[in-house]
């Protein structure tokens, strides 16, 4: 009868070189990653109570290069990361609700089980801790913001991504 959580975590991608991506498949990952997560959002901001949670899924793609062709995708991940912002903004003293956006590393996914062989270890030597994420990581850390531990964390994009962004 409530909503306390949402995690948007729907998304696709592209591989595609900005020069040949066509404006469909631009337009198709902008509306499944960042204008889904802005709809499933408006929704649930409407009917959430005070201390509810919002964790969107970014990605380290909307703030730093993997070396593939995903303008779309980069392009949507970053507009997630403004969009936390914004609503975290918005919603936090009026509404009681905290917005926070994940940025994932590398970890072995539905989405990366499409990538070539091998792109996954070959990002290996960018990643401080030097392996991929597990997981039950990521799913650990969406537990924790979405929990009363997590409380007085909004606005905030947190890479889980081993350190790549450090480097």
């Amino acid at each position: 009868g409530r909503v306390d959580v949402l995690i948007n975590n729907a998304g696709i991608g592209t591989a595609v070189p900005a020069t040949r991506e066509t404006p469909e498949q631009f337009r198709n990952v902008i509306d499944v990653n960042l204008n889904g997560s802005y709809w499933m959002a408006q929704a649930a901001g409407r009917v959430m109570q005070p201390g509810s949670s919002i964790i969107n899924i970014s990605s380290i793609l909307g703030i730093t290069t993997a070396s593939l062709p995903q303008a779309a995708y980069a392009a949507s991940k970053a507009g997630i990361i403004g969009l936390t912002r914004d609503l975290a903004q918005q919603w936090g003293s009026r509404k009681g609700i905290r917005v926070n956006a994940l940025a994932p590393g590398f970890f072995k996914s539905e989405m990366t089980d499409g990538y070539k062989d091998g792109y996954l270890d070959s990002q290996i030597p960018r990643v401080v801790l030097g392996r991929t994420g597990d997981p039950v990581e990521l799913a650990a850390t969406a537990v924790w913001l979405a929990s009363p531990a997590g409380g007085y964390v909004t606005g905030q994009t947190l890479a889980v991504d081993g350190g790549i962004t450090v480097t």
